[in-house]
């Protein structure tokens, strides 16, 4: 649960778009579209594998 203080003569604005940086900073709503629908442990591994090497590919270029 993410608990946000709103602060003495803060608007209700300002506070909300602090709470919303704080669900993307943690990841909540990404767990939540996750979770969503089951996939098989095998699937969740082979899409793990294909980021990193995009990841790996993209470093590389950089540096090359």
């Amino acid at each position: 649960m993410i608990i946000i203080r709103v602060k003495e003569g803060e608007s209700v604005d300002r506070a909300l778009r602090r709470y919303k940086k704080k669900c993307d900073k943690i990841g909540i709503l990404k767990e939540v579209r996750s979770r969503k629908f089951y996939s098989k442990p095998s699937v969740d591994k082979k899409e793990s594998m294909k980021k990193a090497v995009n990841r790996q590919r993209h470093y590389a270029k950089e540096n090359y």
